[in-house]
């Protein structure tokens, strides 16, 4: 089963990459890829997630235009979080967890688009944003209409936490942008914030957040000490929302035992 949603990643990620571009020139999504210098069809055979790229060694086939890494790297990054989706997720013999599995699959490949389109254009495609937050949002109503139980406290519910923490993410990046007139943040990294409290609720945003600006922050050290960038340059941060998110679902079931230390610091 890890063996399939390796391949259903890489060809997910591989239709990322075009959601990506397509997007940015506000293109249809219908229709054969093609090459971005020449824009000849691609064959089908030099569309194959990865394999094709190291075949052509990042080169087209016709004009030897050179092939970004950006295209084989959102393959492997969604193949690999496919895999820890339905390791955790998904069971064969419980219906629910293939919904559950779905609903994860989804939201993880909007992150990923999110995350690329900004590295790419330093820019927060709204329209995935908002995509976003209303697959959360129904897929939350659906989750805690069927796990209602009015003895539990309202946090416990995850329209509620996941509505509060994203409501104390995006306050508190508004602030960042609207404080230093967007130098230190722009105002679309304070709806990807939102849309990262959405999805992993309270606490867990708090940690998704911490583990953002921790890998933000040693990134953009290594681009300055490889002078790629300096102390003034701009640095997209909605990746690393992204990441943190990603991190904060997965981090406490690879290690379990990352939950006492959550629950120690809330008490």
């Amino acid at each position: 089963m890890l063996i399939i949603f390796l391949i259903l990643g890489l060809i997910v990620g591989s239709f990322l990459n075009v959601v990506v571009e397509r997007l940015n020139l506000a293109e249809s999504l219908l229709g054969r890829s093609h090459c971005p210098h020449c824009r000849k069809k691609i064959r089908w055979y030099d569309n194959v997630p990865v394999l094709s790229f190291m075949i052509l060694r990042a080169r087209c086939r016709d004009c030897e235009g050179k092939i970004s890494w950006q295209y084989p790297a959102m393959e492997i990054m969604t193949g690999i979080i496919f895999v820890l989706a339905g390791n955790y997720f998904f069971f064969v013999l419980d219906p629910q967890s293939w919904l559950t599995t779905f609903f994860y699959l989804g939201i993880f490949s909007l992150l990923i688009i999110i995350m690329a389109y900004d590295f790419k254009f330093m820019e927060i495609p709204m329209v995935i944003v908002w995509l976003g937050v209303g697959w959360i949002l129904a897929y939350y109503l659906y989750a805690d209409w069927i796990s209602f139980n009015p003895q539990m406290g309202i946090l416990t519910l995850k329209i509620y936490s996941g509505i509060l923490a994203g409501l104390i993410a995006f306050l508190f990046f508004f602030l960042l942008s609207a404080g230093s007139r967007e130098k230190w943040m722009g105002l679309g990294d304070a709806y990807a914030a939102m849309l990262a409290g959405l999805l992993v609720g309270w606490p867990g945003i708090f940690w998704a957040l911490v583990l953002a600006f921790t890998l933000g922050a040693i990134w953009g050290i290594v681009l300055i000490l490889s002078q790629r960038k300096t102390m003034k340059s701009q640095v997209p941060f909605a990746p690393f929302l992204a990441i943190g998110a990603v991190l904060a679902i997965f981090l406490p079931l690879i290690f379990p035992s990352i939950n006492f230390y959550i629950d120690l610091f809330l008490r």
